[in-house]
């Protein structure tokens, strides 16, 4: 799996300048979006452990301040040697200033482990056509699994 994500990566930083969208508006906030991210991951007292995955996704400007969005990720707890979790996300939030974003996440998980639905929220911060995140998701899991948390830090590209 890392021989993977490694050179997939490096490929990424390499053509990320190549794809990104000119525009004279240096925040760009909204249309397809495609991040990085790595955290912590939880289930309800249980040790936390290392994540790695990758998002890609789209927001709409719904008027006003507003947006909503769409996203498919994976994620891969870096202790296991299981395969990759996959989440359906839908997000909807406030434009709070040019570059910053505050919102809400709400979708469903499946793959390795207990399928469940999530909830949770974050904040994202945008760099011109490139952006930070940090966002926290619970998931209620199903099959009587204990639940589980998230907590994330992410960098991406708006094309």
């Amino acid at each position: 799996m890392r021989l993977v994500l490694i050179p997939l990566l490096a490929s990424l930083a390499v053509a990320a300048p190549a794809m990104a969208e000119s525009t004279p508006d240096s925040s760009k906030t909204t249309g397809a979006r495609f991040d990085v991210h790595g955290g912590l991951g939880w289930a309800d007292g249980q040790t936390a452990q290392g994540t790695l995955g990758a998002t890609l996704g789209y927001d709409i400007a719904t008027g006003g301040k507003t947006f909503v969005g769409i996203e498919q990720s994976v994620d891969k707890v870096l202790t296991s040697s299981d395969k990759a979790r996959w989440s359906t996300t839908a997000r909807a939030g406030l434009q709070v200033t040019p570059a910053n974003k505050l919102y809400g996440l709400a979708g469903y998980s499946y793959g390795v482990g207990p399928n469940g639905t999530h909830i949770g929220g974050g904040v994202e911060h945008a760099f011109g056509p490139y952006f930070t995140k940090v966002e926290y998701r619970h998931t209620f899991n199903e099959d009587a699994a204990k639940d589980s948390n998230a907590a994330l830090v992410g960098v991406g590209l708006r094309f």
